[in-house]
């Protein structure tokens, strides 16, 4: 499996793709990929160093002719989001991704495949291992935990690089240049509960929603897939009085739409007929909702061993409520950029056992204050159902520059490559761009990227041919630096 993609061209790129799949990599769990990345660097010789937060930075010298170039940071980030499908047997913590070629597109059996933002990583360790590419002097920046709150980025010092022009290899649409990204900040709703005892009038049941697309809570949200906690949220609200919940188990990354979720449930034995037909009546109207956009959606109620207890009804009903009101989604486009999402809520997570209720959501936008206001109306509806709400990894936008050297350089670039021209736009994704900006105000910064669809779950994938492009413009790119001012 892994062999066949080590022999797709371009071999530099997939073979350093192949060796990085090879190492466990979640967020915050990256001691292996750092002590990878470091072995690498002085493999070859070059100056090699971790920061205090993690960070791993390799600079190369500028190659013959080229020392006058201005200098150039190369950054992608080290982890990766750990997505599997249910029925899929992996172990994210000691097995390497496995992958195959389907087509164009290199995919992954099960699981996340990676290319966010492997390919970028990958990408920078062939610049760096090449004796043949021209290229300005160079720092390879390895970031860490860019998927779970960018502190990677956050923690790095200014003053450390010493480039003055960005290349972030993490945008996953090869014709397009990136310009800006929207900022976030993680919603934690978190509350407690008595568990109340059930008589043995109950019978139990289990709710299961499963088969959703999910994919990246920011790139795909504008999609309008389901949500696997707001659509089980639905059928909760719409089995009414007669439920009792004792367990939800739903989605798991803040930056991932949610794709499976599972409920817990009893329900009164003379309840059982009007209740499932409750049920039945909004499944019905779900899946006809999401015909088109989601045909793998499921959604089956089963029986199943009585819980002992439950959530308190008064409880029980706030919640679903303040769920049912939680926006999810699309919140503002934006008048300024045509077809660009400006502000959105994910409701990433929900889980509600053991007397403890917890609610994680990620809001992101590219307007601060928009960004704050939808997290105001968020509060406020979670405070009043009764739940202590925190804010937390708070991170900026990256304010677009249009007037951009580097972009200038590399607008011209594509269209003398490719005979098109290339969309230059600011996207709904976190980049790192934003934050690296703070304390180095003034780097010119880019970002670009081979095309890859359904990132952040098990349906990710990387274009072949588009790697090939895209290598080609990394290439043509580096040799075209400006001079040092």
């Amino acid at each position: 499996m892994n062999d066949t993609v080590r022999q797709l061209e371009p071999q530099v790129i997939w073979k350093h793709f192949a060796d990085l799949n090879a190492v466990p990599r979640a967020s915050k769990k990256e001691e292996e990929v750092i002590a990878f990345m470091k072995s690498f660097g002085e493999g070859l010789g070059l100056e090699t160093f971790e920061d205090a937060v993690g960070n791993v930075i390799i600079r190369k010298p500028a190659t013959p002719g080229m020392e006058n170039r201005t200098p150039v940071v190369m950054q992608s980030h080290l982890d990766m989001v750990h997505q599997k499908n249910n029925d899929t047997d992996f172990d994210f913590a000691t097995q390497g991704i496995e992958m195959y070629v389907d087509g164009d597109w290199v995919r992954a059996r099960g699981t996340t495949l990676g290319a966010d933002n492997g390919l970028g990583v990958a990408t920078i360790m062939a610049v760096l291992a090449s004796d043949s590419i021209a290229h300005p002097a160079i720092e390879g920046l390895f970031t860490i935990d860019e998927e779970t709150g960018m502190t990677g980025a956050m923690g790095l010092k200014g003053g450390l690089l010493q480039g003055k022009i960005l290349l972030n290899l993490d945008t996953e649409e090869d014709d397009e240049i990136g310009v800006g990204c929207a900022g976030g900040v993680d919603i934690t709703a978190s509350g407690s509960y008595r568990p109340m005892p059930l008589s043995d009038l109950y019978a139990g049941f289990t709710i299961h929603v499963k088969g959703l697309q999910g994919g990246h809570s920011g790139m795909d949200i504008h999609k309008g897939l389901g949500n696997a906690n707001k659509l089980m949220n639905r059928l909760l609200y719409a089995m009414g009085d007669y439920v009792r919940i004792a367990k939800i188990d739903g989605g798991s990354l803040r930056n991932a739409i949610p794709r499976e979720s599972t409920a817990q449930i009893a329900i009164a034995a003379d309840a059982k007929a009007e209740v499932m037909a409750r049920f039945e009546a909004e499944k019905q109207a779900i899946l006809t909702e999401f015909k088109s956009l989601e045909p793998s959606l499921t959604l089956e109620v089963k029986e199943a061993k009585a819980p002992a207890d439950a959530i308190d009804p008064a409880t029980q009903k706030a919640l679903i409520n303040a769920l049912y009101a939680a926006h999810n989604g699309v919140y503002r486009m934006s008048p300024a950029i045509a077809d660009l999402v400006e502000t959105s809520n994910n409701i990433a997570r929900v889980l509600v056992a053991d007397g403890k209720i917890h609610i994680g959501c990620l809001t992101r936008s590219s307007v601060e204050s928009s960004k704050a206001d939808l997290s105001n109306a968020l509060r406020a509806n979670f405070e009043n159902a009764g739940l202590e709400v925190g804010l937390s990894g708070d991170y900026p936008g990256w304010a677009p520059n249009m007037d951009s050297p580097i972009l200038k350089v590399m607008e011209s670039l594509y269209t003398e490559l490719f005979d098109a021209q290339p969309h230059v736009a600011a996207c709904h994704a976190g980049l790192e761009c934003g934050i690296l900006g703070q304390n180095y105000p003034g780097m010119d910064m880019i970002s670009f990227g081979p095309t890859i669809k359904g990132a952040h779950s098990p349906d990710e994938r990387a274009s072949i041919s588009s790697v090939q492009k895209y290598w080609s413009y990394v290439l043509e790119t580096l040799k075209r630096i400006p001079e040092n001012a």
